[in-house]
């Protein structure tokens, strides 16, 4: 499934994938617990698609991000967003230590971490080879 089709919604918890699109609202489905619900204009929601991370150079997209801990957890899931804070802190340095330290808060790493989890656990990972990725644009 793309990133273009995972929501986050402010003031909800988890993930949501786009089940449909109206004109005036659309419905959402919980990827942890399964269950719809309307998505109107006046909820703030942005695709994974839409969201970067600030570094020290700019910004880098979540979905590269998201292979940078693929990488660095050689596929399994990374830390727990429960962790204390500490461990947070040092994991996210490991897997990407050019994160802008004064603009990526300890809740926005949380909430990455979180994501990942959910994304790895229900096989929603877009991870390319840059094989895959060559031989996709070469057609």
């Amino acid at each position: 499934m793309s990133y273009k089709k995972i929501l986050t919604i402010s003031g909800k918890s988890g993930l949501f994938k786009l089940v449909s699109q109206a004109k005036n609202n659309a419905i959402v489905e919980s990827i942890t617990e399964h269950t719809c619900m309307p998505l109107f204009i006046s909820h703030k929601a942005s695709s994974l698609e839409e969201i970067y991370l600030f570094t020290q150079d700019g910004t880098l997209p979540l979905k590269e991000v998201l292979k940078r801990i693929h990488t660095y957890t050689n596929g399994g899931n990374a830390i727990d967003h429960k962790a204390p804070e500490a461990e947070i802190r040092k994991y996210m340095e490991e897997v990407l230590p050019e994160y802008d330290r004064e603009k990526v808060h300890f809740s926005d790493m949380k909430r990455l971490f979180m994501w990942y989890n959910i994304l790895h656990d229900h096989d929603l990972l877009e991870i390319e080879d840059e094989e895959e990725s060559q031989e996709a644009k070469a057609e």
